[in-house]
Formats: structure tokens, sequence, C-alpha cells
């Protein structure tokens, strides 16, 4: 048995069908435990009963078919875990965000000057390295060439000069040799007033021109920009959100892509909390998988001893249902058949144009089934 939607959010029903054969039997209206209970006194001789978590469900099961063996859906179990994860790693959305990022998830990059610093270089030669160290950088970090163009104020076709030189001599083949520059003499007192704050090059222009600089602003300009260029500060990529990480936890390991697979392992790394959910979530699976429901009570002990509220209500409701979830981890039962019955429902119902009232919906479901059968 299944809940399925006559007017979403509004009004619902139940389907029931025969476990063995896949059949409907019958279309309730509602989904509450005294309609249930009252379909099975009238139709007795049930003797498994596969249904979801759902506590109406469970009661009317009870009160309908006393001796039936109940079973909770293993769908149903990995989707309420699913929720009981969302939970813990919402608890702890902190960790998710990368290590050098501030409160806004803005990442400083901060980039090198160039190693050589005994080798005189042109103002030009300088430019060329600084631009191929940036690009690259932010490429790494795994922005685009257009998104790249946009932060640093460049052409697209500059920005992919710069990204398909793999070294910056690629870029400068020689060309450019490094000539004396009438800001020379000046560069160090430039440096020291750099050192000590003042960036300002209109000022620094003025101040050098008192000490008989004689060049233009623009060669002050350029011969800071590295400098300048070091300060830039870029939004890094967003970090996992709350259900893209917990869809990372409740998947495979193996179904996982390399870069999802790195940012979970990071995450996991920052978090032991999240880590310890990681594994009970593998161990829960494995139980689920191999069908060995005589796990169960150390996987609930297990969960019960960490520091994690989402998993402790969930190991809680896992005891108040014992006997059905036993039942749904030991044996081949499970709500299947139902599910592609409910989008069997779902079809006729978009075939009947919003007219599908319970009563000609329950007719045209059970007949479209005998004919196909």
């Amino acid at each position: 048995m299944d809940d399925f939607a006559t007017r979403r959010g509004q009004h619902y029903g139940t389907v029931i069908i025969d476990c063995e054969t896949g059949q409907p039997l019958d279309l309730l209206p509602g989904r509450n435990a005294e309609t249930l209970s009252a379909w099975l006194l009238a139709h007795p001789g049930s003797e498994i009963i596969c249904r979801d978590r759902a506590g109406s469900y469970a009661d009317g099961a009870r009160t309908g078919a006393p001796q039936a063996v109940q079973v909770a859906d293993p769908f149903h179990l990995m989707q309420n875990l699913g929720t009981a994860v969302e939970r813990c790693v919402r608890r702890h959305n902190a960790c998710l965000k990368p290590p050098n990022a501030d409160a806004n998830g803005i990442v400083h990059l901060s980039f090198a000057t160039p190693e050589n610093t005994a080798k005189e270089m042109s103002p030009i030669e300088v430019r060329l390295r600084e631009r191929h160290a940036i690009v690259h950088s932010l490429l790494d970090q795994g922005h685009g060439i257009r998104e790249i163009a946009r932060e640093l104020h460049m052409g697209g076709n500059t920005v992919r000069r710069a990204a398909r030189a793999e070294t910056p001599e690629q870029m400068l083949n020689g060309r450019h040799q490094p000539r004396p520059s009438q800001l020379d003499p000046f560069k160090a007192h430039l440096d020291r007033r750099w050192a000590e704050g003042h960036t300002n090059a209109i000022y620094l222009h003025t101040e050098l021109k008192e000490l008989g600089y004689q060049g233009s602003y623009q060669i002050i300009s350029d011969y800071l920009r590295s400098r300048r260029r070091q300060r830039i500060r870029v939004v890094g990529p967003a970090p996992p959100g709350v259900r893209q990480v917990t869809g990372w936890m409740m998947r495979h390991p193996d179904r996982l892509r390399n870069e999802d697979r790195e940012q979970f392992v990071d995450i996991l790394g920052r978090c032991p909390e999240l880590a310890a959910a990681e594994q009970l979530v593998r161990s829960f699976a494995e139980i689920l998988t191999a069908r060995s429901g005589q796990h169960l009570k150390d996987w609930v002990i297990a969960a019960q001893a960490v520091d994690l509220p989402g998993l402790h209500t969930f190991a809680h409701g896992l005891q108040k249902d014992w006997d059905a979830v036993l039942q749904g981890l030991t044996t081949r039962w499970n709500s299947g058949p139902v599910e592609g019955r409910v989008n069997h429902i779902k079809m006729i119902k978009r075939q009947m144009f919003g007219r599908a009232k319970l009563p000609l919906l329950r007719k045209r479901v059970l007949l479209t089934a005998a004919a196909n059968s």
C-alpha cells in the first residue's frame, strides 16, 4: 500500500496492490488508519503487508489485520535516513565552507612575484609574467576565461593567449629585453614608500618630481601594477550546499565524480561529526543491501553513541517500528511494485484532463489493470 495525490498538497488516497502479482486491489479515499483498517477487515486473509513508515498505515494494518506480518519498505528506510542526515549536515553547515574563505565566502588569492628578482626585467616582461601567473592561478581555482577577463579587465583573447602558454617564456619569445628606465634611480624609494602604506600613484609621482624625477606618471603606474594585482580579491567557487553534501553522503562513493569526491573528503576531514555520520550511512547501506537485519541493533547503539541528534531521532524511530524494520531488512518484500502503480495512476489522471474524481479514477485503474492482465 502507498498513498497518491488526487489533488497535490490537499487530497490524497491510498492504493492497495497484490504484492505477488502487482495488480491493484482497490483505491481508498484518504490515507488514515480507520479507512485502511475497515478495508482489511472486509477483506480478511492478508499475510504480509508492505508499507512505508507512516504511522497511520502501521496502526491501520495492526487493527485490521493483526495476524499479518508488517514489512517496512527498504526504500523508505533510506529516505528517512537521508532526512536525518540532512539535519546533521545542516547542524554543521559551517564545516562546508573552505578554510581560506571569509564570512562572505570570498577567497583571497595572493600572487607571488617572480622568483628571479636578481635579473632585471623590462616592464613588459614583468607584466607578461604577472599576467601568466594570475590567469593560471584563477584557472586552477575553476574560473572560466570570460570570468577571468571580466575580473581582471582584460580582453578575452589576451586571457586565452596566457591560458594556452604553459610557461611565461612562451609568451616572451625573447623579444622583450630590459632597457634602462628613468625610474631606475627611484625604484628603491618607491618600494620603501609602498611598504610604508603609501599606494597612491599620483601622490608618489608628485613626491618623485620633488626628488628630481623627470618621467611620466604612467611609468610609475606600470611599475606599481604588479603590487596592486597582488591585492585582487576574487570570489572563489561557492561551497557545496547542505542538500548537495547530503546527496554525496547518501550516494555510493564509486558513483561520485572526482571533483565531488575531493570536496567531500575535504569536508569530512574538517568535521569529525560528519565523518562519523558518513560511516554510519555506509554501514546501514551494507545492512540493507545484504539484508543482514541481525546487525541493526549494533548499528542503533553506534548511532546513539555519537553527537548527532538527527541520527538519534532516526534510531529512535527504528526502535518504535522494530519488527517491521527487521522484516524490511531481512526479507525480499518491498514497495517497488506499488510505486509503479502510483505512476500508472498519475498517467490516467493526466488522460482525464482534471476530471479524476476518486470513483471514476478507481474504476479506470482497476479496469485498465484487468484488461492488461
